[in-house]
């Protein structure tokens, strides 16, 4: 004779979330200022996206300003300099993952292969110091190696007979100078992410490549940078979600008239025209319009990874 079983009842919803949270507080606690981080400088100022379609006015505030609809952007998008906008902000990123994206890849797969700790350590500390640098110091330092007056570099080619050269006032080098003075700053800090990629590879497989007689370049090939394929994957995906966005202080700080032709990017303009020009709804459009892109982008460039049998961010 089957004795029928009796099922508890089942916990009301809120009472198992609060024995949930109670068991896990400590987790959440440590999780309280990313959340927090989020929700004031992420979330709330969600509500300022309104200022795009009204013709602001600070003095009217938010609700008083009237509604313009979409004319903030037809106007944006009729315009010339959107387009050399468009243009400089996206040379200047293709230059960046060209150029620059590689470099911490293969910096990192270097320094891991250092066998001296002593020296390693060295090593990372030089290349992760320029991060450190604020922009100002490094605009400094590039005026004081490359101006056609007091520049270093100039002041070699003239001894030497030859003519100097406007590295700061030509704009045929202002894309150039960027993705290398970017490349100097960050490349070193940007071998963090790698290093602690590789750092997680079991080295049994190493020992088993070094029993088959697999050379050190045959190791990184096959098993280092397989590795960490996902970990590259990732962030190429999230660097070409912030194709619109190019350093604001660099930018800023590099230019000059002689080169505004492609130093005008989105961020300067949104500043020009936003803060010292007092139209804020432009400015804000212009910041939407970077956010759409971004999005816009990241999903495009996850769903190709995905379609070419990689794992992406979702």
């Amino acid at each position: 004779m089957q004795t029928a079983v009796k099922s508890q009842p089942r916990q009301p919803l809120l009472s198992r979330l609060w024995a949930s949270l109670l068991q896990h507080k400590w987790m959440y606690v440590l999780a309280l200022p990313g959340v927090l981080y989020f929700i004031l400088f992420k979330f709330v100022p969600f509500w300022g996206l309104l200022i795009a379609f009204k013709e602001y006015n600070p003095y009217k505030g938010l609700w008083g300003s009237p509604w313009i609809g979409f004319t903030n952007f037809t106007e944006l998008f009729a315009s010339q300099i959107f387009y050399d906008m468009l243009r400089n902000t996206f040379a200047i990123n293709i230059f960046g993952i060209i150029f620059m994206f590689p470099v911490p890849i293969i910096l990192a797969i270097m320094l891991n292969e250092v066998r001296h700790e002593v020296f390693k350590r060295i090593n990372q500390s030089i290349v992760y110091l320029p991060h450190f640098l604020s922009w100002v110091v490094v605009a400094s330092m590039t005026f004081f190696m490359l101006s056609t007056d007091v520049g270093i570099v100039n002041k070699i080619i003239s001894g030497m007979g030859f003519e100097t050269v406007s590295f700061l006032s030509n704009s045929n080098y202002f894309w150039g100078l960027i993705t290398l003075q970017s490349m100097w700053k960050e490349v070193g800090w940007g071998t963090i992410i790698f290093l602690a990629a590789i750092a997680g590879v079991d080295p049994g497989q190493y020992e088993a490549a070094v029993m088959d007689g697999a050379s050190r370049m045959k190791q990184i090939w096959h098993i280092t940078i397989p590795a960490i394929r996902p970990t590259i994957i990732i962030l190429l995906i999230l660097r070409l979600g912030h194709m619109a966005d190019v350093g604001f202080e660099q930018v800023l700080l590099m230019n000059n008239p002689l080169v505004t032709s492609v130093s005008q990017v989105f961020d300067t303009y949104a500043y020009t025209i936003g803060i010292l020009g007092g139209k804020i709804s432009v400015g804000v459009t212009v910041g939407m319009f970077k956010g759409v892109v971004g999005l816009i982008l990241v999903l495009l460039s996850n769903y190709t990874v995905k379609k070419l049998g990689q794992e992406g961010i979702y």
